[in-house]
């Protein structure tokens, strides 16, 4: 069996003060996590009736409000709207016609909040709405407006509930899940975890309802050597699976947030969850600095599977119970990705998983070592590119083996924002800097893309790609399903 995990130190989260001073505000601590939980419409409502699961959603908030008190920062990222919509407007399946899906959500979103609200006000913890859309976070000033709201918020003492707005994202609810946003909102508040809620308690190597010798996989350290079973496809009424949820987990450890796949029938494992890997986090460091444990900052990629016990595949069939691990004294069961030593902060997040590119730059080594040596990107070392997009749009950054290999051979490194449009870029590729005037009539700089409107991705394995959309309603998958960040070079 493999050994366990190395964790590397998270960032610290700087301390702040509440705004509000009754006894349910959270005390100043040594050390606050932010905490971000994000809830499927199976976790909110039940698949055939449509109810409310208040049992479980009372959990979860006394929960939330557990950690809260004690000086966690808790964000929540609820799916639900269409499922609450169905109840209330009396039908029994989720329509195909966009138009009514977006009405659903419509209605049904203001349940949603309403209920979060009046369970919250029972513990007198306040809550707000978050609607984000996908053109939120493309464009970077309402990125810093939401991000900011985000962090005013918390600071304030609030629990945000964030949701996406599907009245208005026709995206999202063709074929995207909240298992992305909720990454992206937490690489947007450089969160500490990210909780995905789901109904079963973790990743196994084999599908447990099938096979009695399934393990359990505890710790990943790399997604890129994962490999588990993912056939679980999500409700009827939601959009994500398992599948969304590793893209998840690919894109918020890429930011450095610990990652949980854990069971959202039993949300009181959050805490018991917490409080092991912070002591575990704990224990390794003390050994590293006491010299009993060398520091392995680069180790070398590692899963940790762990066997259950007989009858485990019994359990996650029936649900009635959670599988136990045999070694005592473990936390509950779940899936832990841990959050990458080189993490994507800020603009550079941004860059590479808010936008949408609009087309591709074909670039040679040259250009390459460049950029990675935090040069900007001349004209001279573009080859070729594709798609048309405006100046100050976002492109993908390729790399072609030699000049003369055809464009299926590139391989994608990074995201730029460019200072010319790609009628002027096919005009001056090739061309050295102090030519573009003369080829152009005007030059506004020297650089096709400065070095800090570039992120790139340094690959080990495979990078984790924001899912992209395809005609079919199904998830592109760019490079490798379960890749992710080997490291990254910023600006």
């Amino acid at each position: 069996m493999a050994t366990r995990d190395t964790i590397t130190p998270e960032p610290e989260v700087g301390a702040t003060m509440p705004f509000h001073h009754d006894e349910h505000t959270p005390r100043k601590r040594k050390k606050q996590l932010t905490i971000v939980i994000k809830l499927g419409t199976s976790s909110i409502v039940n698949e055939t009736t449509h109810e409310p699961l208040l049992s479980t959603l009372s959990t979860i908030v006394e929960t939330a409000v557990s950690l809260h008190h004690e000086g966690h920062r808790i964000i929540i990222c609820s799916s639900g709207a269409i499922g609450m919509a169905l109840r209330q407007m009396n039908l029994e399946r989720r329509p195909k016609h966009l138009p009514q899906v977006q009405a659903l959500a419509a209605i049904g979103q203001c349940k949603l909040m309403s209920m979060w609200d009046q369970l919250f006000a029972h513990m007198r913890v306040p809550v707000a709405q978050i609607l984000l859309t996908r053109n939120d976070i493309a464009d970077r000033t309402q990125y810093l407006n939401a991000q900011n709201t985000l962090h005013e918020l918390i600071n304030m003492g609030v629990i945000p509930i964030v949701n996406e707005n599907d009245t208005v994202s026709v995206q999202e609810i063709k074929f995207g899940d909240n298992d992305t946003l909720s990454a992206i909102t937490a690489g947007m508040v450089q969160a500490d975890y990210l909780f995905l809620m789901t109904d079963v308690d973790c990743l196994y190597d084999k599908n447990p309802r099938t096979n009695l010798d399934a393990k359990a996989i505890e710790v990943v350290e790399d997604i890129a050597d994962l490999e588990a079973d993912v056939s679980s496809a999500g409700s009827s009424l939601g959009t994500g699976g398992m599948g969304t949820k590793i893209v998840a987990a690919r894109l918020a450890t890429a930011a450095g947030v610990t990652t949980i796949i854990t069971r959202s029938s039993k949300p009181g494992n959050i805490a018991a969850i917490v409080r092991h890997a912070e002591a575990h986090k704990s224990a390794v460091r003390s050994m590293e600095a006491s010299g009993e444990l060398p520091a392995r900052p680069h180790a070398e990629p590692d899963l940790l599977r762990t066997a259950v016990t007989n009858g485990a595949a019994a359990a996650a069939t029936n649900g009635n119970s959670t599988p136990k691990l045999d070694e005592a004294g473990q936390p509950p069961l779940h899936t832990r990705f841990l959050p990458d030593p080189h993490p994507i902060r800020d603009r550079y997040f941004w860059l590479l998983h808010g936008l949408s590119p609009h087309g591709t730059l074909y670039i040679d080594a040259g250009a390459h070592a460049a950029l990675q040596n935090k040069a900007g990107l001349l004209p001279v070392g573009i080859l070729d590119l594709s798609g048309a997009f405006a100046q100050s749009e976002c492109v993908r950054l390729s790399i072609l083996p030699s000049p003369h290999s055809p464009l299926t051979e590139a391989e994608e490194v990074g995201r730029a924002l460019v200072n010319y449009s790609s009628t002027e870029i096919r005009r001056i590729k090739g061309v050295r800097s102090e030519r573009i005037a003369e080829v152009l009539g005007y030059a506004d700089s020297e650089y096709v893309a400065l070095r800090d409107s570039v992120a790139l991705f340094k690959r080990e394995g495979s990078r984790p790609g924001t899912p992209l959309a395809t005609p079919g309603g199904r998830e592109e998958k760019r490079g490798s399903m379960l890749g992710r960040l080997g490291g990254y070079v910023d600006g």
